[in-house]
């Protein structure tokens, strides 16, 4: 048996999706098969259909989501049929050396599942999950450790984001930067993750918490949802952060736009011995370079942080007490409600740097 779906699918590199019937398999041992209810439109999506990341085609890419898994197969007992779930796109195996280490969000074999063909077009051409997921369609096959079931009280296509860009910019500002309250600090790119951020940083009582982006347009989003200040990315960056930090810099700089320019720029805005968390994911060949006297002088802390060095088992349930008190604001990081076929659309506001989170939204 199986199940045919609606996806955009993937043909090539910089070539936007066809809307093309998927068929999925019944779920097998291990594995469930997903309504999808909404699928949120990330950074890292248009990094695959670019080839900033490597990924086979044809595939269906999307990878924060949520939905209600329709069948499970031989195995599975985390979760049953009617469940609401949220996806995990790097869902941890808690076997390999950095599981064991309590790192599971750089675990050896979260990203397995994209590459092995999950579905067929209808023409038996084998169809491959962006990274593992496959979320802009209308249902999914993934591992049964890939959901998370959604706590109650979550309004389910919301809470799309919190599989991506809300774990992110959480986990990058609790799990990894782990910012005291009092301390100062700078988000740089206001798109979802940033937007997550700037959120996690006003909860964790940052102050100042400057927010900075290139489009000016920004600004009322961005204090809405937390900055005291809003600061237009150009050459008097350092100066503006310096004087609203007594001239010192920031205790926390956050780079959220996979740039090498942004990832200077987010050094020179940092206080000695402060902290700069790169966030953003780049090109491979876009490098950063520091002269051996100033990493010694400036004592600053230059880290990566990979999904919010989160674990959504851990963190959701977190996250999701967050929401239902109203301190953490999802629908306000969410600027454009599209279908499928608005996917492409999606991908260039991103390359404008326009807007906050574009989501999918099924059966409306």
């Amino acid at each position: 048996m199986s199940t045919t779906v609606k996806a955009a699918v993937f043909h090539e590199i910089d070539a936007p999706p066809e809307i093309r019937d998927v068929v999925l398999p019944d779920p097998g041992p291990g594995q469930v098969r997903v309504r999808i209810a909404a699928a949120g439109v990330c950074h890292s999506d248009l990094s695959l259909s670019n080839g900033t990341l490597a990924q086979k085609m044809p595939a269906v890419l999307g990878h924060e989501g949520t939905g209600t898994v329709e069948a499970v197969g031989e195995g599975v007992t985390s979760v049953m049929p009617g469940q609401q779930v949220i996806l995990n796109w790097a869902p941890p195996c808690r076997e390999c050396w950095f599981c064991r280490q309590d790192e599971p969000h750089l675990c050896e074999h979260a990203l397995d599942g994209m590459l092995t063909p999950y579905a067929a077009l209808t023409d038996g051409t084998p169809v491959y999950p962006g990274l593992g997921t496959g979320a802009f369609a209308e249902a999914t096959v993934v591992p049964a450790h890939a959901v998370v079931p959604l706590p109650d009280g979550i309004d389910p296509s919301v809470a799309a984001v919190l599989g991506c860009a809300v774990i992110t910019g959480w986990g990058a500002v609790n799990n990894s930067a782990r910012v005291r309250p009092g301390q100062s600090a700078v988000v740089m790119g206001l798109g979802g993750v940033g937007l997550s951020l700037l959120q996690a940083a006003r909860l964790a009582g940052a102050d100042p918490l400057i927010a900075v982006d290139v489009s000016p347009a920004k600004e009322d989003l961005a204090r809405s949802l937390g900055a005291t200040d809003f600061l237009v990315a150009d050459t008097t960056l350092t100066k503006q952060v310096r004087g609203l930090t007594e001239g010192r810099g920031a205790d926390h700089v956050f780079e959220v736009v996979g740039s090498a320019k942004v990832v200077r720029a987010a050094w020179k805005a940092t206080r000695r011995g402060g902290t700069v968390t790169v966030v953003g994911l780049g090109r491979v060949d876009d490098e950063v370079s520091f002269n051996a006297l100033e990493l010694f002088h400036q004592a600053r802390t230059l880290r990566g942080c990979v999904f919010g060095s989160s674990d959504p088992a851990r963190d959701i349930p977190v996250l999701a007490e967050q929401v239902r008190s109203g301190d953490l604001k999802l629908s306000a990081m969410i600027t454009d409600e599209i279908s499928l076929e608005g996917v492409p659309e999606a991908f260039e506001r991103m390359r404008r740097g326009q807007g906050g989170r574009s989501l999918v939204r099924f059966g409306a």
